[in-house]
């Protein structure tokens, strides 16, 4: 993940929790509810950027390694 990827998934996460706080919800259903605004949030952020830089913030980057890789034993 590129860092503005990091940023706008904790721009997310913080959200969600905030609306979850704010909104005292309980359960599944109600934090299911919560977490769709949480992620808009986000989302709105991160469509504003990229429409001012004119650059997609979604790159193809990955932490981890492909899969089909193996480990060697020492």
């Amino acid at each position: 993940m590129s860092e503005a990827e990091l940023i706008f998934t904790a721009l997310a996460e913080l959200s969600t929790r905030q609306i979850a706080e704010t909104e005292k919800a309980k359960g599944v259903a109600e934090n299911a509810k919560v977490s769709k605004k949480g992620g808009a949030v986000a989302k709105n952020a991160r469509k504003e950027l990229e429409s001012k830089t004119g650059m997609s913030v979604i790159t193809d980057e990955n932490f981890l390694p492909p899969k089909n890789e193996k480990k060697k034993l020492k």
